[in-house]
């Protein structure tokens, strides 16, 4: 059944480390009717918070010299551009470790107690995404950025507990323009650990990333792994706009806890769009020939199959007729999904049309 995620009485820092929450709250105010929510959130993750010990004792044991011997493939894209239906087909490919929904919301909880907690989050968690149909489960591929939420300060998913910061989430760990180096070496080195969590927990041998914030990361995350494979996906900026602007407001009210307004959420969707955009424009050049593969997302929804041949070879990937039985089930599988169907009121064109032209024109969309 699951909770309403719309009434959590929490947020999802409950999964974070104690210095991990001090330090994303640090300085901030809680506006009034939060307050209730903060304590829930705080109470519990200082309880969670006891077991971490433990869990670094065993991560220090097991993981943390094992080194990352195959190159990561990283699925890029602004927000609701395909890119979960993407790390989903390439995940039935077993070579591939992924961050799970249950990492997702329990970063510190994998090694010490994830048989437990997992129990419990699957007693909690709804069969599908609030956002849209997609299918949920704690074993599915998810998206790192809410993990690394729980782990690290540097994230720029802070902005879904205090929204008006947005921008400056945006510029110090969006793009790292105004990270110093010690935020920068320790983003890395928190990102390192979650990948090597990640191929432990499912098995894979090479860490497969769906994680629209890594857009704007291209020159940190190939200062980690310098001979990554990308795939970068475009897809009609109309949709894309009413498709954000939804999952966003929708998704930000549950895990807020200070006030934003409807149009200062999409304005910080405008801006953002426009900074992951010139951001991917200007380093994807930073990127070794062969190791990048730029997608419509439409031309994948209309041959998953064939889409995902051609990103296999494209990117000199190994293992595609072995695994092609595996993803052609699920393609299969996925056939009679029914999507949110978009109508674009005349706002949402004028507002598309005014500030992602160069989008509209560069990757040749129109209504």
């Amino acid at each position: 059944m699951g909770f309403n995620f719309q009434k959590l009485p929490v947020n999802t820092l409950i999964g974070a480390d104690w210095k991990t929450f001090c330090e994303v709250t640090r300085g901030r105010t809680v506006d009034k009717g939060y307050k209730v929510k903060y304590g829930m959130t705080k109470a519990l993750c200082r309880l969670l918070s006891l077991t971490n010990a433990i869990e670094n004792r065993r991560f220090d044991k097991r993981l943390a010299d094992k080194p990352i011997e195959n190159d990561p493939v990283f699925i890029l894209g602004h927000w609701r551009s395909g890119t979960t239906f993407v790390h989903n087909v390439l995940s039935q490919d077993k070579q591939f470790g992924y961050n799970t929904t249950y990492q997702t919301v329990f970063p510190h909880l994998m090694l010490f107690g994830q048989p437990f907690f997992k129990k419990m989050a699957t007693l909690a968690m709804p069969a599908k995404r609030p956002t849209d149909n997609m299918e949920l489960s704690v074993d599915q591929p998810q998206e790192e950025e809410f993990a690394l939420l729980n782990m690290t300060p540097c994230n720029f998913y802070n902005f879904w507990i205090y929204p008006r910061y947005t921008q400056e989430y945006s510029k110090k760990f969006l793009l790292f323009e105004d990270a110093t180096p010690e935020e920068t070496a320790h983003f890395k080195k928190i990102f390192e650990r979650l990948v090597k969590i990640a191929l432990w927990n499912t098995g894979g041998e090479r860490f497969l990333s769906k994680n629209p914030p890594h857009t704007g990361r291209i020159r940190v995350l190939l200062e980690m792994f310098p001979n990554a494979k990308f795939i970068y996906l475009m897809r009609n900026p109309y949709t894309v706009f009413e498709s954000t602007r939804n999952f966003f407001i929708n998704t930000i009210r549950p895990l807020e806890l200070q006030n934003a307004t409807d149009d200062e959420i999409v304005d910080n969707i405008v801006k953002v769009y426009k900074d992951l955009y010139f951001r991917y424009q200007a380093d994807k050049s930073l990127i070794p020939e062969g190791n990048l593969i730029e997608i419509k997302f439409e031309d994948f929804e209309q041959d998953a199959l064939a889409m995902t041949r051609k990103i296999y070879d494209t990117l000199s990937l190994p293992g595609f007729e072995q695994a092609r039985p595996a993803i052609e089930a699920y393609i299969n599988k996925k056939k009679g999904y029914k999507k949110n169907k978009y109508s674009y009121a005349p706002a949402t064109v004028e507002t598309v049309e005014k500030n992602w032209d160069f989008a509209l024109k560069d990757w040749n969309y129109s209504l």
